[in-house]
């Protein structure tokens, strides 16, 4: 045991042991896990006993809890709005939200997801003049550093898109599109900054050069609004938040509702207009322009309904197939005599 060995050391120390050998049993000691019920594996466990009793009703509690959270989200998803290219929304809707789609557009590789730096984007001075090497070979242009720098920002979707309505008239009215309020509060406000603040981004942004793939600079991202301009362009940082999957759609703008009485977007007929600036063809993509009003679990998405149903519905099909067996084949019979 532990106490009748450190009993021994010190008896063997002060008998006049040698010294090298004093050495040796301080360096055995010091190796020792120290008596804890941690480090000697003392603690308290438990361990549940799978039974019928236990098993069953579990089975079922879950199977009876996911199948109706399931049929909710489902039916909640199916019953959001959504339009491709064309649309004509009911009365009935709130704000409606434009996405541009994406198709084939792997944003998930790995060096693709790399290929920034963080430190730049928040507005660090050093690195904007020296971006992290991750971002090659979007770092440097004809020897200035590249401001964004990265595949990521290289990559900017640029079409710009604009929704008319066609009144009765045959009068062309412009659909209001709001920019601002589309990107993560979060990225908006902390992760993204300029540097030496919004004010004066032409001088903050000298010794700098554009993305290769840019028509523009990015303090001439938005110039008519400061606040919405440079590393803190809205569209800059939506684009910035990488999609998991090769088809994937990103918040472009939003179409407020006016006034309860007034639709959003009124019955009728539509023109999209779209400055094609974006190139696909080359990687075999495929672009698409999305309306869609939201609920409160967000947009359409039936994915996690579907699942919730499917784990139920499995979780109670379970539950009933092993309460068949326990019954047909438990055979314990408690009240049998103890033989001899």
């Amino acid at each position: 045991m532990a106490s009748s060995y450190n009993a021994k050391e010190e008896d063997g120390h002060h008998s006049g042991a040698p010294a090298h050998g004093g050495a040796a049993a301080a360096a055995a000691k010091s190796k020792k896990p120290d008596n804890t019920a941690f480090k000697q594996q003392r603690l308290p466990a438990w361990q549940p006993i799978l039974t019928a009793g236990t098993v069953l009703p579990a089975f079922f509690v879950i199977g009876l809890i996911f199948i109706p959270i399931g049929i909710g989200l489902f039916v909640t998803s199916n019953n959001i709005r959504e339009f491709e290219v064309t649309a004509t929304p009911t009365r009935d809707t709130s704000n409606v939200f434009m996405y541009y789609g994406l198709s084939n557009f792997y944003q998930n590789h790995r060096r693709y997801v790399k290929s920034r730096d963080d430190s730049q984007l928040y507005g660090d001075r050093s690195a904007l003049t020296n971006p992290s090497k991750e971002c090659e070979p979007y770092r440097m242009s004809d020897g200035q550093a590249i401001a964004p720098c990265g595949a990521i920002a290289n990559s900017l979707f640029n079409d710009t898109l604009e929704l008319y309505h066609i009144d009765s008239n045959g009068t062309r009215n412009t659909i209001p599109l709001v920019k601002k309020g589309i990107a993560w509060w979060t990225d908006k406000h902390v992760k993204f900054r300029n540097p030496g603040g919004n004010n004066n981004l032409t001088a903050a942004f000298r010794g700098t050069s554009k993305p290769v793939n840019w028509r523009k600079p990015v303090y001439d991202l938005d110039p008519s609004d400061p606040d919405n301009n440079g590393f803190i362009n809205e569209d800059f940082i939506v684009w910035m938040r990488t999609a998991a999957l090769p088809t994937f759609r990103k918040l472009y703008r939003i179409i407020q509702k006016k006034a309860v009485t007034t639709p959003t977007l009124p019955s009728g007929r539509y023109v999209l207009n779209i400055s094609y600036n974006y190139p696909v063809l080359s990687f075999d993509g495929r672009k698409r322009m999305i309306l869609s009003t939201i609920s409160w679990m967000g947009g359409k998405n039936p994915f996690l309904g579907i699942a919730y149903i499917t784990v139920g519905s499995i979780c109670f099909f379970l539950g009933v197939v092993l309460l068949i067996i326990h019954h047909k084949y438990d055979t314990r019979n408690n009240s049998a005599d103890i033989p001899n």
